[in-house]
């Protein structure tokens, strides 16, 4: 009897410490584009909202907006926050996305078509919570070099 507590109290703690990490991480939940505060350069894709959600032990962004060429998208991604490259569904510039933490608040980001590096980043957190700033360096179809920069706002 005082195993089974034990190992359900530690159970229980486990997960209690997962969703206190989850709902305390200051990128998770919906961000939606203020684009008055954004500087899109043409042909980037504009993000209209994103969301950051906890699957199981890693995180899931979704991302809805319209292309560089002025189609809607919606693209998917699942993985870890550890610097790896996990598939991204929807995304006609890369097929996968790796993101690092560089802090509590900043995350680095690549994407990748084949293997190459098509579009990398950094997203910031404000220390309030409520707004997040989207630097990106990109290149379109054609080879041109493009920078952005996106502001959302917490929902």
């Amino acid at each position: 009897m005082k195993l089974r507590t034990s190992v359900l109290t530690f159970a229980l703690c486990f997960v209690a410490a997962a969703v206190c990490f989850a709902a305390s991480d200051a990128q998770m939940g919906a961000w939606k584009l203020n684009e008055a505060k954004s500087k899109i350069a043409a042909g980037m894709p504009k993000n209209s909202t994103v969301v950051y959600e906890a699957a199981g032990d890693s995180v899931k962004v979704t991302i809805d907006g319209i292309s560089g060429d002025g189609k809607p998208v919606h693209s998917e991604w699942t993985g870890k926050i550890d610097g790896k490259d996990y598939p991204v569904t929807g995304d006609s510039t890369s097929d996968t996305r790796s993101y690092t933490q560089v802090d509590d608040h900043t995350l680095q980001f690549a994407g990748k078509k084949d293997g190459k590096v098509t579009l990398s980043g950094r997203v910031v957190v404000s220390a309030d919570g409520r707004t997040r700033t989207v630097t990106v360096s990109g290149t379109d179809a054609a080879g041109k070099k493009l920078k952005s920069t996106a502001v959302y706002d917490k929902q």
